[in-house]
């Protein structure tokens, strides 16, 4: 087959690291990849060694033009974004190659367009049950299931126990969770959380990975509700898979949540996980972690709290999540979910 990855985030979060793992699982299985992003972004710097065709934009026009020029030389558009779904469908008044699209989002869509544009993509890929039950609900029928993939790295250790070094938290346990500061990831109920958790312990500190919108909101939070003490806002950090090797436990408070592809990083990385059941989150996590109910700050809180305290129950629960991630989420696993998929739309 011939694919062409479209996504054109500046961003580097799940789905653009996403993008990477498809288009480095398809290159494994002997498939031609192309791919559309934006121009002199994380993912157009991350894919400039991978010897494929890239074509850097600068907008949406552009990404368009693209495809419309390539689609004589491919089988099938990816879309790994939303606005890549709508330029695959914008293209597709001018050629008749299919456009498949990959939602990771769990709000709920609305709107007559809304739905022209999902009627016109030919097939939707949900990475989770709560998406694909959502999409159901909206009265689409073209949709399919392929979880996201994960890939242990080695880690750079040294980088992780510097930082513990430098702010000398050698007999803290280290509690974190790698989120934007946005509103669908409730970073709010995070800062309560560890006000909970402050409250039943004192050897911890808390690392919040991450930036967004909600930095200053989170701040002010963080200062009324008196934890600057524990609570890190260490921003965006490049390759912050690192610092999992020195995570004690990971967290997420996400009010919505397509899958949590950094869950899927604490599997791997063997650290325990406790989140909130927001979307997808409690498919993955529940029988490998402990699941709360959202905006529950204090059940995420008794949560991390008995992790921290339950030596058997870490063990338990890490190895359960280990032996989830390696066998379902595999990029050997999800590329031949993808391939289906791709074989299907092009019968």
């Amino acid at each position: 087959m011939k694919i062409i990855e479209v996504n054109t985030e500046k961003t580097w979060r799940g789905g653009e690291r996403q993008t990477l793992y498809n288009i480095q699982g398809f290159i494994q299985q002997g498939h031609e990849v192309e791919l559309i992003c934006r121009k002199n972004f994380p993912l157009h710097q991350k894919t400039k060694d991978l010897g494929i065709p890239i074509y850097a934009v600068n907008n949406g026009l552009q990404a368009i033009w693209c495809l419309i020029k390539r689609a004589r030389h491919i089988s099938i558009i990816h879309a790994q974004t939303s606005s890549g779904q709508m330029y695959g469908v914008i293209s597709s008044f001018f050629h008749k190659v299919p456009t498949v699209y990959t939602r990771r989002v769990d709000f709920v869509p609305s709107g007559f367009f809304t739905k022209l544009k999902y009627k016109r993509t030919n097939k939707i890929i949900a990475i989770s049950m709560a998406i694909k039950s959502i999409l159901e609900n909206f009265g689409l029928s073209n949709v399919s299931l392929v979880p996201e993939i994960a890939i242990a790295k080695s880690l750079n250790e040294e980088r992780a126990k510097k930082l513990i070094h430098f702010k000398g938290w050698h007999n803290k346990k280290i509690v974190a969770t790698v989120a934007a500061l946005v509103q669908h990831k409730d970073p709010i109920t995070m800062v309560q959380t560890i006000y909970h958790l402050s409250q039943m312990r004192d050897d911890f500190m808390f690392l919040h990975f991450g930036e967004g919108v909600l930095r200053h909101n989170v701040k002010k939070e963080i200062a009324r509700l008196n934890v600057s003490r524990w609570y890190h806002l260490m921003g965006h950090v490049d390759d912050v898979e690192d610092f999992f090797s020195v995570f004690d436990v990971f967290t997420m408070s996400s009010e919505e949540e397509g899958l949590g592809s950094s869950v899927l990083d604490a599997f791997i990385y063997k650290v325990p996980v406790v989140t909130t059941s927001a979307g997808g989150l409690k498919e993955v996590v529940e029988g490998n972690g402990l699941v709360c109910d959202v905006k529950d700050a204090k059940a995420l809180a008794i949560s991390i709290n008995e992790v921290l305290n339950n030596a058997s129950l870490r063990k338990d629960i890490t190895n359960s999540a280990y032996e989830t991630v390696i066998t379902k989420y595999s990029v050997e696993t999800i590329t031949k979910k993808y391939e289906e998929v791709f074989k299907e739309v092009l019968k």
